[in-house]
């Protein structure tokens, strides 16, 4: 079965995409659409999580949403955030994202290289902080795992939900392939598509979360990425349409 179309359950990209290419490539059309979107608590839904955000004296952030809704919170709770407040980021890019929100020179930041576990040897040279850890409704295991490893004084405060997307405008039986990222985009598909049967439609997924969502979902997971041939998901959508034209 020959590819000629695919659905790619997050926002569209830049023209540069690997995404555009590969459609230019092969002659097949990709269209994009978030299968899931945020929404932000409010200050009374995070008071109900018994959260104050004077008892912390360190913040763990591990994305721009992150960063965003506890800066909104704060605000919406006239907190203002110490100077002496310190900071640990995931990336270098979330590090300097924060900048949208304070004066970045004059703060105490360190950030990991990649993963949430490159941030063990800074829990371990900052192990004195009480961390609040600004999250979604759905925390990775992984995350749990790493803090609960590292000793340090931690909260979770869930501060933004995870949702599904209304998909009514879309045809799902009009794509030969669906590509997921989360386990929450899977969820959103059969909450969107009661009856949606996969038949001969190819599923690509990204991540073991994912692929094991979609799997406990009753899918067939056709494309799987990251691997070491494909390291990105274009990389093995690409190798699998050509793997068809042999």
């Amino acid at each position: 079965m020959k590819i000629k179309s695919i659905l790619v359950s997050q926002p569209a990209p830049n023209e540069s995409s690997p995404y555009l290419e590969i459609a230019r490539k092969e002659k097949i059309r990709i269209d994009f659409k978030p299968f899931i979107h945020v929404e932000g608590v409010d200050a009374k839904e995070l008071r109900a999580q018994k959260i104050d955000l004077s008892h912390f004296t360190g913040i763990i952030f591990t994305s721009k949403n992150a960063i965003d809704h506890y800066f909104r919170l704060a605000e919406e709770m006239r907190f203002t955030v110490p100077d002496s407040m310190r900071y640990i980021c995931q990336s270098e890019a979330i590090a300097n994202y924060l900048q949208k929100h304070i004066v970045y020179r004059k703060r105490k930041i360190a950030f990991g290289e990649r993963t949430f576990a490159d941030l063990l040897p800074l829990f371990k040279k900052f192990p004195a902080e009480k961390y609040i850890l600004p999250a979604s409704d759905v925390l990775s295991s992984d995350i749990q795992s790493v803090l609960d490893a590292s000793g340090i004084d931690w909260t979770k405060a869930t501060m933004y939900k995870t949702v599904s997307s209304d998909l009514s405008e879309i045809n799902i039986t009009d794509y030969d392939m669906l590509v997921f990222f989360t386990r929450q985009g899977i969820k959103s598909l059969h909450e969107n598509f009661e009856n949606f049967e996969q038949g001969d439609v190819k599923v690509a997924v990204f991540g073991s979360t994912t692929e094991q969502a979609a799997k406990d979902a009753g899918l067939r997971v056709d494309v799987m990425a990251p691997s070491k041939e494909s390291p990105s998901m274009t990389m093995a959508i690409e190798k699998y349409i050509r793997s068809l034209e042999k």
